[in-house]
């Protein structure tokens, strides 16, 4: 009966030998997996943080130089004479407008004594008392009616800069601004400039 058996048990034997070499090859690759498997996430957070860290400094030096200088950075600007009381009425009822749209206008006040027109597209102050200057956010310079329609438009009011520019309307407009910029000074009691600032009349 024993030599009858040795066979069976010899086959057995070997399967299982077979099996438990495979069995131990199986996990000695999930070892192997498990021990790579931080070095792999380490690798891809690496990855990620240097990705992450590329596209935020991109983001940094778009916002710093991608719409140009400091001044174009800055949206349109609005140069008029803090010391005309008709025109502070009508910046005042401007900045109202612009209340929902912050940075999009900058209103700057020519008559401030610190005023620098090299900061202005060289616009210093005997020009800017002259007539209207608006700069837009592409650093173009507008005078007179033109500038209007580029400030008018900046706080919402698009139609009304719409309808100065009309053809038909257009040359009315050029004709009343040339007499309100000529007046203005003499209309509000003031001296024309001589000495690079209006001052007013003493009584």
């Amino acid at each position: 009966m024993i030599p009858a058996l040795s066979a069976p048990v010899t086959e057995l034997t070997l399967a299982f030998i077979d099996v438990s070499e495979k069995i131990n090859i199986s996990l000695a690759a999930c070892v192997s997996f498990s021990e790579m498997l931080p070095s792999a996430f380490a690798l891809v957070s690496t990855a990620l943080k240097r990705r992450m860290l590329t596209s935020f400094a991109l983001k940094r030096l778009y916002c710093s130089h991608g719409a140009g200088s400091s001044d174009s950075a800055s949206g349109v600007r609005v140069l008029y004479d803090g010391e005309c009381p008709i025109c502070v009425k009508e910046i005042r009822f401007l900045q109202y407008l612009q209340k929902n749209r912050p940075g999009k206008v900058h209103f700057v006040d020519i008559s401030v004594p610190g005023y620098d027109g090299t900061k202005y597209g060289g616009i210093d102050y005997d020009m800017a008392m002259e007539e209207m200057h608006v700069i837009d956010e592409n650093d173009r310079v507008h005078r007179g009616v033109p500038a209007f329609t580029v400030m008018y438009t900046a706080v919402g009011l698009g139609w009304l800069g719409n309808f100065m520019s009309w053809p038909l309307v257009r040359p009315v407009m050029d004709k009343a601004y040339s007499v309100f910029a000529r007046n203005r000074l003499k209309w509000t009691g003031r001296d024309p400039c001589v000495t690079g600032r209006c001052e007013k009349k003493q009584p």
